[in-house]
């Protein structure tokens, strides 16, 4: 039996997830987070085998979540289901160590196929997201001021960015301005218009 830990927001997607997943003979969901910080401890508590979790989350993301569970329970393996497939997301993730990178159009029956892949050490990357990934080319931004660009889409002011990032309102203008000139972006929307583009946010 293969012991899940499913990790979303929106509950009513999680709960479908899990229902679906337990249909299979082989696969039992035994515990569900909707936060990344607590999808941790819970997959922790209860030794789940793999972790299937949601790109973005509060608390923690998706990719923070499986760079921790490397760390806390390196057995056990990591799929993200995401709405946000951007080929930046994908090579981060796989930088962490995920084995497992679908979008949430997914069928249940392909999930079920990637948990048990994923659970015997074996990978699976959508292949679209994958082909995606090799044509944008690395991303010339640093995790941090991918982060902050992508908080800035919104058209936040400085300092409710530096807010929600846990950064000083300095720290964020440095990052803003670090990533106009990687991007050769005339102003911050520029920018993120250009990185949404190549998939780098």
């Amino acid at each position: 039996m293969i012991r899940i830990l499913l990790a979303d927001d929106e509950h009513l997607i999680r709960t479908a997830l899990g229902q679906m997943l337990d249909l299979e003979d082989d696969l039992h969901v035994v515990a569900q987070a909707a936060r990344g910080d607590e999808a941790v401890r819970l997959a922790v508590e209860h030794a789940v085998d793999v972790a299937v979790l949601d790109l973005q989350m509060p608390g923690l993301d998706g990719i923070a979540v499986a760079e921790q569970l490397a760390q806390r329970l390196p057995r056990c393996g990591c799929v993200i289901v995401t709405s946000h497939g951007r080929p930046g997301h994908l090579k981060r993730a796989l930088a962490a160590g995920v084995r497992g990178f679908l979008p949430k159009t997914t069928s249940s029956v392909t999930l079920a196929s990637v948990v048990r892949t994923v659970q015997a050490g074996g990978r699976h990357v959508d292949p679209e997201l994958a082909a995606e990934a090799i044509a944008a080319g690395d991303s010339p931004l640093t995790p941090r001021e991918a982060d902050v660009l992508e908080l800035a889409a919104s058209g936040a002011p400085i300092d409710e960015i530096a807010d929600r990032a846990a950064l000083s309102p300095g720290t964020v203008r440095n990052y803003l301005s670090n990533a106009m000139s990687k991007l050769d972006a005339a102003n911050r929307h520029e920018a993120v218009a250009t990185a949404r583009r190549l998939g780098w946010i």
